[in-house]
């Protein structure tokens, strides 16, 4: 688990308010931000990765070879 300080609710507010953070509108990508995941814009839809987290790039990158393994399995 990592070991930083919470942001304050108005930085998490500019960051996930910043357009400049967003790639296509679709993938939050804030190297300055610690959290691993955020709230996503609509909030009741849930959760979202921060792309700028070598963690979550680890995590993906193991779920997508996991998918792949899986449909070659399957033929």
């Amino acid at each position: 688990m990592k070991d930083y300080n919470e942001p304050s609710e108005e930085t998490k507010n500019e960051w996930e308010n910043d357009p400049d953070n967003w790639i296509w509108g679709m993938f939050y990508y804030n190297p300055k931000d610690p959290r691993s995941y955020i709230p996503r814009k609509i909030k009741e839809l849930g959760w979202h990765s921060n792309y700028a987290d070598p963690e979550n790039i680890i995590i993906i990158a193991l779920m997508v070879a996991m998918i792949l393994v899986l449909i070659m399995l399957s033929k």
